[in-house]
C-alpha cells in the first residue's frame, strides 16, 4: 500500500491506525506538497453500497463545514475499489489526555474551550449536521492552544436516512438522554454532550460512571449529576450554572442553540455577570452547597491546572494528533460490540423513567422547599427569610440597578417560587445603585494578562472587554498593550473599557532548526508564525537522512509572521552515478584521455608510460562511478625519428662519415629501428633491424637484421 498513489494526487504513506471501517495512512499531496492524513475505507467494506454510502456522506458533509475549529476535509474520492477522504493533518493533543494528565483545567481554559467547540458546531448544525459524538477524545488542542472538533464519522444530516441504529453510537458517558433511547436527535443532543466535556474538564472526572454501558446509559436518563463544585471547591459558580444547564435531561430546558451557549460562554469569559445569570435563570434548582471532603465526593485529582500549549502525554507520546486520532478509532473499533447493548437501552431506560416516576409519587420523602422572592430586601432580611425555608444563602455578587437603590436585592438564581429541596443555596445580587451614580478612576492595565485586567477593571466597578490585538514591540506577545480610556481618567462605574493585547513586534526571527528532524523543525517553524513551503530534499555529506540541512530565508533573519520558509532536508551523502566506461584500447593516449573526460572519467597515464604512445590497457572497463580514475597504459612508439632523404650532415640521423644517400620511403606500420643513412624502401610490418647503408628495398615483414650495404 506505500507505493499508492490515490487519485493521481494522494501518496500514501505509512499507516498510522485502523478503525472500526477505515484505516488512515499519512501521505503526501503531491500537488501542493503538504503532509495530510488519508483514510480508506476497509475492503470488506468497500463492496457494501450501504457502507460506501455511509463513507461518501461522511465526506461531503464534513468537507462543508469551514470553521477554524473544525478538522478540514481537503477532498475526497474513489480509485478503483478503495474508497478515501483526504484530511488535515493534525498536530497536538487530544483533550482526553490533557485532563489525564493534569486533572481539573482552569476554569477560563474551560469556557474557552466550550466557547470553540460552540462555535463549531453552530457550523455543523447550520447544515443540519448533527455530530452525536462530542467527546474530548475528539477534541485536539492544537500548539497555538485553539482546538479542533474532528471525527464526524458518525454524524449525519438531520434528516438522512442513513445510520438508523442511533443508540448504538456514541459513547456512553457523552451520550445524551434521548440518545440512549433511541429517539430523534437535534442540535441539544451535542449540546449535553459538550456539557459533559466541560463537566469532566472542570473535574478530572465523568458525571455519570458504571462498570457497563447499560449502567452509564440509566444514570444518563435517571440521575442527576452532582454540581461540579462538589468534586472541585474552586468551580467559579457561573461557568457551573451554564455547564449544569447544558445537561438538563430534557432537551426543551438546555441552551437551544450552539449559539446561545457560545454567547453566554463569551459574556462569562467578558465578566458580563448579569448577562450568565440571565442565561442560567431558568435552570432547575441543584444543591450547589460545597460538602465537606467524605463519602461521596471524589475530589479533582490535582486541583486545577491550566491546559498547555503542547503537550504529548500517555501511550500517545511522540504522536502527531493524527496518529493519536487513529489509534483512537482503533480503540472504537475494540469496544464497538460492547456498545452494541445500547441498542436495548430504549426500552429499558423507558421501563426504568416509569419506575422512577411512581417512586417519586408514591415513596420520595426528600423535604422539598419554595424559594421567596428576595428582591428589595436586605442581605440580612434575605438571610433570615431563607433560613425559614431550611435554604442557605449562596454567593453574593454586587452590580448596578435602575430600580433598586443601593444595598437591596435585585436579582437571584434560582429564581422565586421555584420547588427546590431543603438545603439548597440561593446566590444573589445586590445593588450598588443607578450605573451613572458616581464615577471611578480607570487603572492602567499595561502588560497585564487579561485576566488581571479583568480582575484589575472588576475592583473598580468597570467591565472589560478585550479588542484586536494590535502590534507592539515593546510589550510581551498576549498581554495588555492598549486601552480605550486613558489611565487615571475618569468614567461612570458600570462602563466598559476595551484593552487591547500585544501580537509582539510584528516580526519574528527565523528558529535555527539546522540538524533537527523535519517534524520538529517544521512545528518549531509554525510556532514561530510562519508559513511552510513544500520541503526540498537535498544532498549532503554532513547532515544525517531526515535532518535539516538549513532554511531560507535563514536561521536568525527577521520576517512578518506569515513568510513562507523552506526546509531543506537532507538526503545523506549522494551517491555517484555508475555510468558506462569507454573503450580506449588502441586509441592514442591524447585521444582516450578526450573520450575518457567526456564521460566525467579522469585519465591517469601509468607511471613511467609516454602520453606519444598508443593505449595497450586500461584499469577499469564494463561501469564505474562518474569522475572515477582510469589508468592508462601505453607503448613507447619504435619510430622516434622520420628519415626525410636528405644529405645535410647537420640533419639528425645521418653519418656526416658516410656518403650521401638517396632518399628513401618508409611505408605500412614500422616497428623496427633504422640507424644511419637509408635509402632504400620499406614496406610492410618490419620488427626487425637495419644497420648501416641500406639503399635496397625491403618488401614484407622483416624480422631478421641487416648489417653493412645491401644492394639487392
Amino acid at each position: 500500500m506505500s507505493a499508492m498513489v490515490l487519485g493521481g494526487r494522494y501518496q500514501v504513506q505509512d499507516k498510522i491506525g485502523a478503525g472500526g471501517m477505515a484505516t488512515v495512512y499519512r501521505g503526501l499531496d503531491e500537488v501542493l506538497g503538504r503532509t495530510v492524513a488519508i483514510k480508506t475505507m476497509l475492503p470488506q467494506y468497500a463492496n457494501d453500497p450501504s457502507f460506501a454510502a455511509r463513507f461518501k456522506q461522511e465526506a461531503q458533509a464534513a468537507a462543508a463545514l469551514q470553521s477554524p475549529y473544525i478538522v478540514s476535509v481537503y477532498d475526497w474520492g474513489k480509485d478503483a475499489d478503495t474508497y478515501y477522504i483526504v484530511m488535515e493533518y493534525l498536530r497536538g493533543t487530544d483533550l482526553k489526555s490533557g485532563i489525564r494528565k493534569h486533572g481539573a483545567l482552569d476554569c477560563k481554559k474551560v469556557a474557552q474551550i466550550g466557547s470553540q467547540i460552540a462555535q463549531a458546531l453552530s457550523v455543523a448544525h447550520k447544515h443540519d449536521i448533527i455530530h452525536r459524538d462530542i467527546k474530548p477524545q475528539n477534541i485536539m488542542v492544537q500548539p497555538d492552544g485553539n482546538i479542533k472538533v474532528m471525527d464526524f464519522g458518525i454524524a449525519r444530516a438531520k434528516n438522512s436516512h442513513l445510520t438508523q441504529d442511533n443508540s448504538v453510537l456514541g459513547t456512553a458517558h457523552y451520550v445524551s438522554p434521548e440518545q440512549t433511547q433511541g429517539k430523534d436527535l437535534g442540535p441539544t443532543t451535542d449540546i449535553y454532550s459538550l456539557g459533559i466535556v466541560m463537566y469532566e474538564a472542570v473535574t478530572g472526572q465523568v458525571p455519570f460512571q458504571g462498570d457497563d454501558a447499560i449502567t452509564v446509559a440509566l444514570k444518563q436518563v435517571n440521575e442527576q449529576p452532582k454540581p461540579p463544585s462538589q468534586l472541585n471547591p474552586a468551580v467559579d459558580p457561573s461557568l457551573e450554572s451554564i455547564i449544569l444547564k447544558c445537561m438538563q435531561k430534557s432537551p426543551a430546558d438546555r441552551f437551544q442553540t450552539a449559539d446561545e451557549l457560545y454567547r453566554t460562554l463569551r459574556d462569562y469569559l467578558a465578566g458580563r455577570m448579569q448577562a450568565v445569570n440571565t442565561a442560567t435563570s431558568m435552570l432547575p434548582a441543584q444543591p450547589t452547597n460545597k460538602l465537606e471532603r467524605g463519602a461521596g465526593v471524589v475530589p479533582a485529582t490535582s486541583g486545577t491546572a491550566s491546559m498547555p500549549r503542547v503537550e504529548r502525554t500517555n501511550r500517545y507520546r511522540g504522536q502527531s494528533a493524527t496518529e493519536q486520532a487513529a489509534e483512537q478509532e482503533a480503540e472504537r473499533a475494540r469496544k464497538h460490540k460492547r456498545n452494541v447493548v445500547l441498542g436495548v437501552i430504549g426500552g429499558v431506560a423507558a421501563v426504568a423513567i416509569a419506575i422512577v416516576a411512581l417512586v417519586s409519587v408514591l415513596g420520595n420523602r426528600t423535604a422539598m422547599a419554595t424559594i421567596p422572592s428576595l428582591a428589595g430586601m436586605t442581605q440580612e432580611q434575605a438571610e433570615d427569610a431563607l433560613a425559614e425555608r431550611g435554604l442557605e444563602l449562596g454567593d453574593i455578587d454586587r452590580g448596578f440597578s435602575e430600580d433598586y437603590p443601593e444595598g437591596q436585592i435585585y436579582d437571584q438564581d434560582p429564581s422565586a417560587l421555584r420547588e427546590v429541596p431543603e438545603g439548597t443555596r440561593v446566590n444573589i445580587r445586590i445593588s450598588r445603585g443607578p450605573s451613572g451614580a458616581e464615577e471611578t478612576e480607570v487603572p492602567d492595565l499595561t502588560n497585564l494578562t487579561p485576566e488581571d485586567a479583568e480582575r484589575k477593571l472588576q475592583e473598580v466597578g468597570l467591565l472589560g472587554r478585550e479588542g484586536e490585538s494590535r502590534e507592539d514591540e515593546n510589550i510581551e506577545q498576549g498581554r495588555v498593550c492598549d486601552q480605550s480610556d486613558e489611565p487615571g481618567s475618569k468614567i461612570r462605574v458600570g462602563q466598559t473599557v476595551t484593552y487591547y493585547l500585544s501580537s509582539g513586534s510584528g516580526q519574528e526571527s527565523v528558529p535555527d532548526v539546522s540538524n533537527k528532524d523535519e517534524e520538529t523543525a517544521a512545528s518549531e517553524i509554525e510556532e514561530a508564525g510562519f508559513e511552510l513551503a513544500p520541503t526540498q530534499y537535498i544532498y549532503s555529506d554532513s547532515v544525517s537522512e531526515g535532518n535539516v540541512v538549513y532554511t531560507t530565508p535563514s536561521a536568525g533573519e527577521s520576517h512578518d509572521r506569515g513568510t513562507t520558509v523552506t526546509l531543506y532536508v537532507s538526503l545523506g551523502p549522494e551517491q555517484p552515478e555508475e555510468i558506462n566506461v569507454p573503450y580506449v584500447v588502441s586509441y592514442s593516449y591524447y585521444d582516450a584521455a578526450a573520450a575518457l573526460r567526456n564521460q566525467g572519467f579522469t585519465p591517469i597515464l601509468a607511471s613511467g608510460n609516454s602520453a606519444e604512445g598508443k593505449v595497450t590497457s586500461q584499469s577499469i572497463t564494463g561501469t564505474a562511478p562518474r569522475g572515477a580514475e582510469i589508468v592508462l597504459t601505453t607503448q613507447t612508439p619504435t619510430v622516434t625519428e622520420p628519415s626525410t632523404g636528405q644529405t645535410d650532415p647537420e640533419l639528425p640521423g645521418q653519418d656526416p662519415d658516410d656518403e650521401p644517400s638517396t632518399p628513401g620511403t618508409t611505408t605500412g606500420d614500422n616497428t623496427s629501428t633504422t640507424t644511419g643513412d637509408n635509402t632504400g624502401t620499406t614496406t610492410g610490418d618490419n620488427t626487425g633491424t637495419t644497420t648501416g647503408d641500406n639503399n635496397g628495398t625491403t618488401t614484407g615483414a622483416e624480422s631478421g637484421t641487416h648489417t653493412g650495404l645491401s644492394s639487392n
